[in-house]
């Protein structure tokens, strides 16, 4: 009896333990809610150059909200897998290295989400609509309320530099922009629209997001149904 009542105690006091070093990140893991995309269409119906051909800046978009299969498109030509060798990883778009500092977050009516590219999936941040919030720190700018669907490109500058030294921020930025270019091809080819946009604050961005130490917002991309 004296055994057993110490053994019960002993669970208890172990159980309390784990909970007291349990990280703010695992709890925050433990409450994520996943969404699960469709896989990406490889083949599409127009061609490369006709992307090209048609490629706008698009600031006005309908109400419209795009489907799972269009957002998970976006998401994977931004940085999906395309291919595995052993333990490589072959994405979208090119990466000095292969070190792939960019993470990719997207916002729409559903909340803020983080793209795994791993899974290909859409792990949520914040379940609260951050497109007006968002809007306000880019100068007003409304095409991000205004869109359905924005996709907010982040880097991490140390993972490169501690590589290549300064010239790290040069092959970062040059990552983003092969990913950029990307989104805009593919909105495009599901016909959508999308727009580019660098003049934001960092600092207000980097709250909103709730992003991490080290983690910086390059890029915001708001895409949907041209008006």
């Amino acid at each position: 009896m004296i055994r057993a009542v110490s053994i019960f105690f002993l669970v208890i006091i172990l159980a309390l333990c784990y909970a007291q070093v349990a990280s703010p990140e695992q709890e925050k893991m433990n409450k994520t809610d996943q969404i699960k995309l469709p896989k990406p269409i490889l083949k599409g119906k127009i061609s490369l150059e006709e992307a090209i051909l048609n490629r706008r800046s698009i600031r006005s978009y309908k109400q419209d909200q795009l489907s799972l299969e269009q957002i998970g498109q976006l998401l994977w030509a931004a940085g999906g897998i395309t291919a595995e060798s052993g333990e490589r990883q072959y994405r979208t778009a090119p990466s000095a290295g292969a070190i792939y500092p960019i993470q990719i977050y997207a916002l729409y009516k559903k909340g803020l989400f983080h793209y795994n590219p791993f899974e290909h999936s859409l792990d949520m941040v914040k379940d609260e609509d951050l497109r007006r919030d968002l809007t306000s720190v880019c100068g007003g700018q409304g095409s991000i309320s205004q869109a359905p669907f924005v996709i907010i490109i982040c880097g991490d500058y140390s993972k490169v530099t501690s590589r290549y030294g300064q010239r790290g921020v040069r092959y970062t930025d040059i990552e983003t922009g092969h990913i950029a270019e990307n989104i805009h091809l593919q909105a495009v080819a599901l016909g959508l629209g999308s727009v580019p946009i660098g003049s934001y604050d960092d600092g207000k961005v980097r709250e909103i997001l709730g992003l991490g130490a080290g983690l910086d917002p390059l890029y915001i991309i708001p895409a949907g149904y041209a008006k």
